[in-house]
């Protein structure tokens, strides 16, 4: 019997990273632990009797750095997690077992890209400027996109752009563009399984107000039981008008954890 995934595979595929590199000094929230990478053995510290040689590595790193997901067990609100999980009951050992990140299924669904930056006709979009509801709509009848319940849906606002400059891309003092509470709750009735963006927090970030305010965090992963991946790379899906395509996502199965670091592929027929 013909596997129909296999004959799509080798007749050949596209792939397009959405994940970004782990680097030491990369920007992150000041919210969680930094990433840092470090080499306890080097090549030539311990030589074997035939001249061979080994190097080790070793990563220390909080799990909502670089390209990351937000398990459910992130977010509570009035001490409730999604489905009303008390959330410091749900803490045993110092692990979150309900709903932490070792619960969320590996991902190979339908990814949708919306771009609000390219329907407007900009490049990227300012800081702290909400995408509205209606950015989210126009943008989808521009790309002949529709969202369909248990897509993946990745939202470009440009700002990935400014990864690589470190300090401007958390928006400290110019904000941060995203959706706000009333984007989020338009996408959580759209029933997704998932949402993602190329920003720090993946929702607006208002100028000067930092991380202080957060409602589509509690609409999508309190509310909702949706995940939320942060710090994606969306400029060549924008840059090819990939709009749809197969999403492959699998986070670190760290029991009890509360996020991962994870590289998302995008994978399109060659």
């Amino acid at each position: 019997m013909s596997d129909l995934l296999l004959d799509a595979v080798v007749s050949g595929v596209q792939v397009i990273d959405l994940g970004r590199q782990l680097k030491v000094g990369m920007p992150q929230s000041p919210n969680h632990p930094q990433f840092w990478h470090t080499m306890p053995r080097r090549h030539g510290d311990v030589m074997r009797s035939d001249g061979g040689s080994a190097a080790n590595d070793m990563i220390t790193t909080g799990t909502h750095v670089g390209t990351h997901i937000d398990a459910l067990a992130h977010v509570s609100q009035d001490g409730k997690l999604f489905g009303g999980v008390d959330a410091s009951a749900s803490c045993l050992g110092g692990k979150y077992v309900e709903h932490g990140v070792h619960t969320i299924e590996p991902m190979i669904r339908r990814g949708i890209l919306i771009d609000p930056p390219t329907w407007l006709g900009v490049s990227d979009l300012e800081g702290g400027r909400e995408i509205t509801v209606d950015d989210l709509q126009q943008s989808l009848q521009s790309q002949g996109t529709v969202i369909r319940a248990g897509d993946v849906v990745l939202i470009r606002s440009g700002w990935g752009k400014k990864f690589a400059e470190g300090a401007p891309y958390l928006g400290g003092t110019s904000g941060v563009p995203g959706i706000s509470e009333e984007g989020a709750t338009w996408l959580a009735a759209q029933g997704i399984h998932t949402v993602g963006a190329d920003t720090i927090a993946f929702e607006r970030l208002a100028p000067g107000g930092g991380h202080a305010h957060l409602p589509a965090h509690r609409i999508f992963l309190v509310e909702n039981g949706i995940y939320i991946v942060e710090a994606l790379d969306l400029e060549e899906l924008s840059a090819r008008k990939i709009y749809e395509f197969t999403l492959v996502l699998v986070p670190l199965n760290i029991f009890g954890a509360t996020g991962s670091p994870v590289r998302p592929l995008a994978v399109v027929a060659a």
